[in-house]
């Protein structure tokens, strides 16, 4: 179960407090690493207060102790960066900032005692974990705690919640102290050490001859900074499998986010704004949508819209919105109606209203997640039957005055499973997975409920169930499957929608058969003018083809709406595009909701 940001915030009067410590401590660590050694003397020289040496080596044993709560890894590095000019000893660079983790570790301890006993004793905590559940996690804390303590210490991400949990169960506090010492005295010596090398080696480099001496030093913090991070990824089989999924995200175009690919497209666009003298033309495509469907479309109204003839209702997955100024028991009250009118049981769909890229879409098996969601999610929300079966993407346009239109791409959505072996967790199953490991960290958020699970042998897990490649989903190229009787289809459905000329369908259909017969599948949804022909995201695809068929989209889009402006519809002006996309902007802020943390919370499963 992840807790939402606002349980990591601290109160307004503390948070601003640790953070001006904070920004003290690191100007007076950076005072004495930058400064000339005169000067450094002088600054931990406690001649002038005392004329005690002693004290100035008490007061920068105690200082980087104290730094070490703000940041473990940069003040190691700093005291690093101290002894390699001489200002510090290794010894006291060292013991400082051991003595500060150990306390910060023993802080954690506490703060679980001290916050998460107690709350074990009171709802929703004492619901959903029972004392049994801590005894027997506590005998196993005991039994293993030297070893995850060490593990935890060396893989990042994990201490926090291991040393509050170590707190929280029944364990020995004098003996889970001797075990943070013991890993912390493992961790600290060789932080401040690599970082002493690699600055004694800045400081002597040929390469940054004529430089001073902070310049060598903050090149040789960096540097150790880098490596030793490299180094703790690398220790272990899930760092290693990590650093291969972030190494392929970089590698394959079908990852890369948004600002990175798209710049050549909104290029192309505007070179086609010019051409046809208007920046918004494209938004004639879909006259019957606002904006054409550029963004913060209302997905409902589109349903409905689509739902205009018996036929056509009939190949629309019911839906209903439920508005954002009721009451979450006004919702749910809604939520039961339109589910019996439509004699439909869990699981059901739930996503915003306006939305993209699969965001705030979930599947909720139960009446907890339905209402854990809506409560959660601020804006108006659909609720909408859940399709069974296989998945497909059908961009289709159409020119207005010609009677046919045609599909311009087919793409076949696969939720991405692992199989298991009888011994590998699924989270192991997923880093070993070649398809699954550059999404692996949206699959962990996805799954995290059940990441520690070890799937029988040959069970098959599916690691998705949302058809938006962002999300995990994998998109193929499905052209191979276009007949002429889905053609048919499509052109008929899209012609019972007034307006329409230009957009994506998202279907699901019981069979591959019925798919290419046109008969027997349901839109879930309807996407307008910057919709995707997503069949680009095939990994057969390389870069210059995606950007060929998008292109060539937009130029479809800039037609079509240069012949229903020819016709009379007004193109959107562009301060009210602006205003949708800032309207979107503000929305998707303010909704910051985590869907996948209600699938996460797993309040359906029985307790066991």
């Amino acid at each position: 179960m992840r807790l939402g940001r606002k349980y990591y915030r601290l109160g307004g009067r503390r948070s601003k407090w640790l953070a001006v410590f904070g920004c003290l401590l690191f100007a007076l660590l950076c005072a004495a690493t930058l400064a000339t050694p005169a000067q450094a003397s002088s600054l931990f020289d406690i001649e002038s207060l005392t004329q005690m040496k002693e004290v100035g080596a008490l007061t920068l044993f105690f200082l980087l102790a104290a730094a070490t709560l703000v940041s473990e890894d940069a003040t190691c590095i700093a005291a690093g960066a101290l002894a390699a000019q001489g200002r510090a000893g290794f010894a006291l660079a060292a013991g400082g900032c051991l003595f500060g983790i150990f306390v910060g570790d023993l802080l954690l301890f506490l703060a679980g005692r001290a916050l998460g006993r107690p709350a074990l004793r009171f709802a929703p905590m004492k619901w959903l974990v029972r004392p049994t559940d801590v005894e027997r996690s506590s005998e196993w804390f005991s039994r293993k705690g030297m070893s995850v303590i060490l593990i935890s210490r060396f893989l990042p991400g994990t201490r926090l919640p291991t040393y509050f949990a170590a707190g929280l169960l029944e364990t020995s506090s004098l003996k889970f102290s001797l075990y943070f010492f013991l890993a912390a005295a493992a961790w600290t010596p060789l932080l401040v050490g690599i970082s002493m090398t690699l600055g004694a080696q800045a400081l002597d480099t040929s390469l940054l001859a004529g430089y001073g001496a902070w310049v060598k030093l903050l090149a040789g913090g960096a540097l150790a900074f880098v490596t030793v991070k490299l180094l703790v990824r690398l220790s272990s089989f899930r760092g290693r499998r990590l650093l291969v999924s972030r190494l392929r995200r970089i590698a394959r175009w079908e990852f890369w986010p948004p600002y990175i690919f798209y710049p050549p497209v909104v290029l192309y666009v505007a070179l086609l704004a010019l051409k046809y003298r208007s920046l918004t033309l494209f938004t004639c495509a879909n006259p019957a949508i606002p904006g054409g469907g550029f963004v913060g479309e209302s997905k409902i109204e589109i349903l409905r819209a689509l739902s205009s003839s018996e036929w056509s209702r009939e190949r629309v997955a019911p839906a209903m919105r439920l508005g954002s100024q009721l009451r979450c028991d006004a919702r749910m009250r809604d939520a039961r109606s339109f589910m019996a009118e439509q004699s439909l049981g869990f699981p059901i769909v739930l996503k915003p209203d306006a939305g993209q890229r699969g965001e705030g879409v979930a599947v909720v098996r139960c009446e907890a997640e339905l209402e854990d969601y809506l409560r959660r999610e601020p804006h108006d929300t659909i609720i909408q039957e859940y399709v069974a079966g296989l998945e497909f993407g059908i961009f289709y346009y159409r020119l207005p005055n010609e009677e046919r239109g045609q599909i311009f791409s087919v793409t076949e959505k696969r939720f991405p499973q692992v199989v298991g072996d009888g011994a590998s967790t699924l989270e192991e199953l997923i880093l070993k997975d070649a398809r699954a490991v550059p999404m692996a960290c949206a699959y962990f958020e996805r799954n995290a409920s059940r990441l520690g699970d070890v799937p029988a042998a040959g069970e098959h897990v599916t690691l998705v169930e949302i058809g938006s490649h962002c999300r995990g989903a994998i998109f193929l190229d499905g052209a191979r499957l276009k007949t002429d009787a889905l053609e048919a289809a499509f052109n008929r459905l899209s012609k019972a929608f007034d307006g329409f000329y230009f957009g994506r369908y998202d279907i699901r259909t019981p069979s591959l058969e019925d798919f290419q017969r046109g008969e027997n599948f349901k839109v879930i949804e309807l996407n307008g003018v910057t919709s995707e022909a997503t069949h680009i995201y095939d990994p057969a695809n390389n870069l210059l083809k995606a950007y060929r068929v998008l292109f060539r989209q937009w130029r479809l889009a800039f037609q079509i709406g240069a012949r229903n402006r020819a016709r009379g519809v007004e193109p959107t002006t562009l301060g009210a595009l602006l205003k949708m996309v800032w309207r979107n902007f503000v929305q998707s802020g303010e909704a910051a909701l985590d869907v996948e943390a209600v699938r996460g919370n797993n309040i359906c499963a029985p307790r066991i």
